[in-house]
């Protein structure tokens, strides 16, 4: 037998090698596998578990229901009825056209609504439900229930909607809902995914959107299974969601009503505020707007109708308008005197209807002048001259530092859109607002609440709160928030001497129950219930020389827009103070006369807790005032109009 070669032998030595070094590789290459596997299949067995669990399971938010508002008794102020809707499913409508065109025979549908409805159908799942029409009528559904076989893919759904019972009423003050956009969502840096929802409502203005997180509440959660492309097939679980908290305003809305009647067919705001606790117990603006009108989607007509319309329907003037105070800041001006120990009771200034300063006279109101006036007198009155001698002595700074004390210039902290701060100059304010030096005419101006001194309405009834309490009262719009009452307004004692602010007490008294004061006509008659006054006057316009030579235009004469702002404040009763009001009637005219009569009515509606008996006012104006209550009932506030309840 022959033997293989050297070389035969060599070359199976290699091949062994050689396969020893693949089948190693091999065998290396397959436990690293088998390795890889045992560590994805059993030590990230969870991972994986929860990656396949959800390709399968998803999570959809169930939007909670919004928290409602009350008055301060209970009074629903905004709440949330059934709302039905109009959905459409485009998988099972089949030609999406002619199911619409049938719906639309069926109901009526809005074309923009229609529109809208087709280009959201374009771009989502054919087997996500989208929204037709929203807030439809039952009459509506059960059309729908009758026509469902013509009707694929059609179904009537039901929600929750905000709704204001009280319409006009608290416009102003709760503001009102509307769907998210895309300006709401660019303002917040982690938007809530309950934001993401098609058509979820939040505040847009007032204490809807305020107190937006209160009110929202915590959204809820179902568990669904779907298949690979997203098409839900069973729900799993549901957890549902926290309402949001419910709040109780310090308004009454009876008197809310009322004060919103009052100022009907005016361009005015009023304050109604307990001097004791800070309590908003009333405050609105007029004219007013129906904010179901918001919530439902306004169409451009109404909205063109608000925007255009002189007396600006959509301000609210209460907490935005800032207006020369005119004569109801010469409180300020007499108690800053007081203090400074510049002036007692009983010292007067000579009032010849003028008072000549550098070079330019400062007319008072009344042109053949007042003569001698005291502290009493010249608020009685409404001496101008007695107030601009006070404030050459005075300065402007000392002026401002008690305008502060007592409210004005200070952003009240109150839960409404744009509250203004109002502005209480100082030289320095000048100096930076309008790079100019502050002048001595600018002080004189400023001692009569014209020139650059402004005030909200809020803040004068604040004024005259802090004035008839003696203490740095604040307002209070929220009562308690589910149920939890919130901080009173309650303030520290101003520190001022109590013989000044009774001194000034006094002299409101005077205003408005003495034969010369210039609200004796608007006075309240009945014992325990007489109310200490101002009354003020503040121009939009400069009077010339020429004009003053010829004779001042009277406010009729004038278009409405230069006529004069009319103002009162006052609190009641004397004795006891427990209201403080403020009204303020744009270009009203005379204060005496437009504002003084209205702030009358609703200070003694405020102390009755109701319509109040006709021997509280005066007898000339019995005849009137029953005429006027009996048309005060039937106001309707969802129209701002007479209907046939008030209620």
């Amino acid at each position: 037998m022959k033997r293989p070669g050297k070389d035969t032998a060599a070359g199976f030595r290699k091949m062994s090698r050689r396969a020893l070094i693949v089948g190693g590789a091999q065998a290396g290459f397959m436990g690293l596998l088998a390795l890889r596997m045992r560590y994805m299949q059993v030590e990230e067995a969870d991972k994986f578990r929860l990656l396949a669990e959800e390709n399968r399971i998803n999570i959809r938010l169930i939007p909670p229901a919004r928290g409602e508002i009350f008055d301060r008794n209970g009074v629903p102020i905004a709440v949330n009825d059934p709302s039905y809707r109009i959905t459409l499913t485009r998988e099972d409508a089949g030609d999406v056209d002619a199911v619409l065109a049938r719906l639309q025979a069926v109901v009526s549908l809005d074309d923009e609504e229609l529109e809208r409805a087709r280009a959201e159908l374009k771009r989502t799942q054919p087997f996500f439900p989208v929204t037709v029409a929203d807030q439809v009528d039952w009459t509506d559904v059960t059309r729908i229930a009758v026509n469902t076989p013509a009707l694929p893919g059609v179904t009537p759904e039901v929600g929750l909607t905000r709704t204001y019972p009280r319409g006009s009423d608290f416009a102003h003050v709760i503001g009102y809902v509307g769907p998210v956009s895309d300006y709401d969502l660019s303002k917040m840096e982690a938007p809530d995914q309950l934001l993401l929802i098609p058509r979820f409502q939040i505040g847009k203005v007032g204490v809807e959107s305020k107190l937006e997180d209160d009110l929202r509440g915590k959204a809820g959660a179902r568990r669904v299974e779907v298949n690979h492309i997203g098409r839900e097939m069973r729900e799993l679980d549901r957890r549902e969601g926290q309402q949001g908290r419910d709040l109780q305003l310090t308004i009454d809305a009876d008197l809310q009503n009322y004060l919103q009647a009052r100022l009907d067919g005016e361009s005015a705001a009023a304050v109604v505020m307990d001097v004791r606790n800070g309590d908003l117990l009333a405050i609105g603006s007029a004219p007013s707007f129906d904010p179901n009108l918001f919530v439902r989607g306004i169409s451009v007509a109404d909205y063109r109708a608000l925007t255009d319309n002189k007396y600006r329907p959509l301000a609210a003037k209460a907490v935005q308008g800032i207006y020369p105070p005119g004569s109801t800041f010469k409180m300020v001006v007499a108690l800053a005197a007081l203090d400074a120990g510049l002036v007692g009771p009983e010292d007067t200034y000579y009032c010849p209807g003028h008072l000549e300063v550098s070079g330019r006279r400062f007319h008072c109101w009344k042109g053949a002048g007042h003569g001698h006036v005291n502290l009493e007198g010249s608020l009685r009155e409404s001496c101008d001259v007695y107030y601009y001698e006070l404030a050459l002595e005075l300065g402007i700074e000392k002026i401002t530092a008690m305008s502060n004390r007592l409210g004005l210039g200070e952003r009240m902290d109150i839960p409404m859109s744009a509250v203004a701060a109002g502005l209480t100059p100082t030289k320095a304010w000048k100096r930076e607002a309008r790079g100019q030096e502050w002048v001595i005419g600018d002080t004189v101006n400023s001692s009569i609440g014209q020139g650059y001194v402004l005030a909200s309405p809020l803040q004068l009834a604040v004024m005259t709160a802090r004035i008839a309490s003696g203490t740095a009262v604040t307002p209070r719009l929220i009562k308690k928030i589910n149920g939890i009452e919130q901080p009173s307004g309650e303030g520290p004692p101003l520190g001022l001497n109590e013989n000044h602010l009774r001194q000034v007490r006094k002299s409101m008294y005077s205003v408005s129950n003495n034969r010369r004061g210039t609200a004796y006509g608007s006075r309240i008659i009945a014992e325990g219930f007489r109310m200490a006054g101002k009354t003020g006057t503040s121009q939009v316009r400069n009077i010339t020389a020429k004009e003053r030579a010829a004779g001042v235009r009277s406010n009729a004469d004038l278009p409405w827009e230069r006529r004069d702002h009319a103002l009162f404040v006052d609190f009641a009763p004397y004795e006891d103070p427990r209201i403080a009001v403020a009204v303020v009637i744009e270009h009203g005219g005379g204060g005496s006369s437009a504002a003084a009569p209205v702030a009358r009515d609703i200070t003694l509606q405020a102390l009755y807790g109701g319509e109040p008996p006709l021997d509280a006012y005066p007898t000339k104006d019995r005849n009137r005032i029953r005429e006027l209550q009996n048309r005060l009932r039937d106001y309707n506030p969802s129209t701002g109009k007479d209907s046939k309840s008030r209620a």
